[in-house]
C-alpha cells in the first residue's frame, strides 16, 4: 500500500513537471527575445528533485538548457552562445542537486525523527510497565546514592520497614539497613559490585528482622547508585529452629523409650527373681538372692545414666547478637498471640560459651512454654532479662500466667499432666548442663520464672573444664 502511494505520488509529480517545462517553453517561444524567461525552468528542476536521482536531474538539467536555447529567439555563436548554454547547464543542475540534496535530509532527519518518537514511546512504555512491576512487587526495591540517601522505593519497602507511603525517600537507610553503608564501591564507585548478603534490618518502631539483600552497584552521571532488593527472611530461620526443636524432642522421646524398655526389661527379671525368693524361703547365700542386688545396681545404673560435661560442645557466642536473633526468632509469634513482650537487654553483654543451636531450642522452648500458659489470657506479658555476673551471664524468662503448680515436678520426664512429652524442661536442663550452663526455676512472684545460666568465658579454658569436668546432667 505504502509504495502505491508513492508510485502515484512520483507519478503526479512528473506530469506536474512536464506541464510546467511545455508552458515554459511555450512561453519562452511567443515572449520577445528581450525578455528571457529561460531561468524559470528552476522550477520544475526544483519540483522534480523531490522524485528523481542525481543522474536524473543532471539529464534533466540539459533538457532545460537545450529549451532555453531553442526558444529564447537570440541567435547563437560561439563566443556567446557556448558561455550562456554553460552558465544554463550550471544553473539547473546546481539548483536541482542543491535541492536533491535539501530533500533527501528532509526525508532522512523526519525518519530519524519518526525512529526517535517510536523509540521514546517504546522506552516510556518499558518504563511505565518497570514503574507497575516495582510498585506491585512484593519484594521491598530500593535505589541509594552514594551517601545512601534513598532515592526510590516501592511500596513493598514502605511496608517491610513500617512507614507511610514516601517516608523513605530521600532519608538515610542506615537506621533500618546499615549493612549496605559498608559497600566500598557504594562510596567510590570503582567497578559495578552484585551480590547477596543476609543482615539484620530495622524498623522504624525497633523491631529487628533478618533481611536477605540483593544488591547491585552501578555508576551515572550523577555518580555511582545502588540497587537494592530485600526480603524479611525472619519467617524462614522461625521455622528452621523450631522444626530443629521438634526434630530434638521426637529423637530424644525415641531414645528416652528405648532407655525405659531397658529398664522395664530389668524390672522384669526382678519380679522373676522375687517370685523365686518367695518361693523358696531363705535368703542367706542364695544365688538368686545375690542375682537381685546384681540387677537392682544395674537398674541404678540406667535411671540414673550421666551426661557427663565436655568443653567440646561448645564455642564462643556474641551473646548481643544472639538475642538479637531470638528476637527475630520470638517476636512475631508474640505479637500474633497478643502477647507484650518486653526485651530488657544490657547493651554491654559479654560473650559467653554456649553451643548456639542448643541455646536457641532452650529459649524456644522456654518461650513457647510461656504462649501456652497466656493463652486466652489478657493483659498477658513476657520479660526476657539479661544481667552479667561475675564469671556467668543470668537470662530471665518470666511471664505473668497462672504459675507452677507443682514446682518439684518440673524437669522430670513424662509427666502425667504434661501437654506433649514432658520433655521439653528436662533436655533443656540437660542441653545447658552440656556446656558448662544451667536450667532452673524461680519460685515466688506472679507467673512462672525461669533462670537461664550461661558461663562467660573464662580466661583458661582448660582449668575451667578441667575443674568440672565430673558435673554431671540429670
Amino acid at each position: 500500500m505504502a509504495s502505491h502511494r508513492t508510485a502515484h505520488y512520483r507519478y503526479v509529480v512528473l506530469l506536474q513537471v512536464a506541464l510546467l517545462i511545455t508552458f515554459i517553453a511555450l512561453a519562452d517561444w511567443r515572449i520577445s527575445a528581450e525578455v528571457p524567461v529561460g531561468f524559470l525552468y528552476l522550477l520544475p528542476i526544483v519540483l522534480a528533485s523531490r522524485v528523481l536521482n542525481r543522474y536524473q536531474i543532471a539529464a534533466l538539467g540539459v533538457a532545460c538548457a537545450i529549451l532555453a536555447e531553442l526558444f529564447d529567439g537570440v541567435s547563437w555563436s560561439p563566443q556567446s552562445g557556448l558561455p550562456r548554454d554553460m552558465l544554463y547547464l550550471a544553473a539547473f543542475c546546481g539548483v536541482g542537486l542543491f535541492a536533491c540534496e535539501v530533500a533527501a535530509s528532509r526525508r532522512t532527519a523526519e525518519a530519524h525523527v519518526a525512529q526517535l518518537e517510536r523509540e521514546i514511546q517504546a522506552r516510556r512504555d518499558a518504563e511505565e510497565q518497570l514503574q507497575v512491576l516495582v510498585e506491585s512487587s512484593p519484594i521491598a526495591i530500593l535505589t541509594l546514592d552514594a551517601n545512601g540517601s534513598v532515592l526510590l522505593a516501592n511500596d513493598a519497602a514502605h511496608r517491610l520497614f513500617e512507614l507511610p507511603q514516601g517516608g523513605l525517600l530521600n532519608q538515610a537507610i542506615s537506621p533500618y539497613l546499615p549493612s549496605l553503608l559498608n559497600i566500598p564501591d557504594l562510596r567510590t564507585g570503582q567497578q559495578s559490585f552484585r551480590t547477596v548478603m543476609q543482615c539484620k534490618g530495622r524498623r522504624s518502631d525497633g523491631a529487628i528482622f533478618i533481611a536477605d539483600v540483593w544488591f547491585s552497584t552501578y555508576r551515572t552521571s550523577a555518580g555511582p547508585r545502588l540497587a537494592a532488593m530485600v526480603v524479611d527472611a525472619s519467617e524462614d530461620l522461625r521455622d528452621r529452629e523450631e522444626a530443629g526443636l521438634h526434630q530434638l524432642l521426637t529423637g530424644s522421646r525415641i531414645l528416652v523409650g528405648a532407655v525405659s524398655h531397658e529398664i522395664r526389661n530389668i524390672c522384669g527379671a526382678i519380679a522373676l527373681v522375687h517370685e523365686n525368693l518367695a518361693r523358696s524361703g531363705t535368703l542367706r547365700h542364695n544365688a538368686d538372692f545375690e542375682a537381685l542386688g546384681t540387677l537392682v545396681l544395674a537398674l541404678e545404673k540406667i535411671s540414673a545414666m550421666e551426661l557427663r560435661h565436655s568443653g567440646d560442645q561448645g564455642t564462643t557466642v556474641e551473646l548481643q547478637s544472639f538475642l538479637d536473633e531470638l528476637r527475630v526468632v520470638c517476636g512475631p509469634s508474640f505479637r500474633e498471640k497478643d502477647i507484650d513482650a518486653e526485651w530488657d537487654i544490657p547493651s554491654n553483654l559479654p560473650p559467653v560459651w554456649a553451643d548456639p543451636h542448643s541455646l536457641m531450642q532452650v529459649f524456644l522452648n522456654l518461650t513457647k512454654n510461656s504462649e501456652r500458659a497466656l493463652a486466652n489470657q489478657r493483659d498477658s506479658r513476657v520479660l526476657i532479662k539479661a544481667n552479667a555476673e561475675a564469671q556467668r551471664v543470668l537470662i530471665t524468662v518470666a511471664d505473668n500466667g497462672v504459675g507452677v503448680k507443682n514446682p518439684e515436678l518440673l524437669f522430670r520426664p513424662f509427666q502425667q499432666n504434661a501437654k506433649a512429652t514432658g520433655l521439653g524442661l528436662y533436655l533443656s536442663r540437660a542441653l545447658m548442663r552440656s556446656f558448662g550452663g544451667d536450667l532452673w526455676y524461680e519460685p515466688g512472684g506472679d507467673g512462672a520464672i525461669f533462670v537461664v545460666e550461661i558461663a562467660s568465658i573464662p580466661t583458661n579454658l582448660d582449668e575451667t573444664y578441667g575443674r568440672q569436668d565430673q558435673t554431671t546432667i540429670g
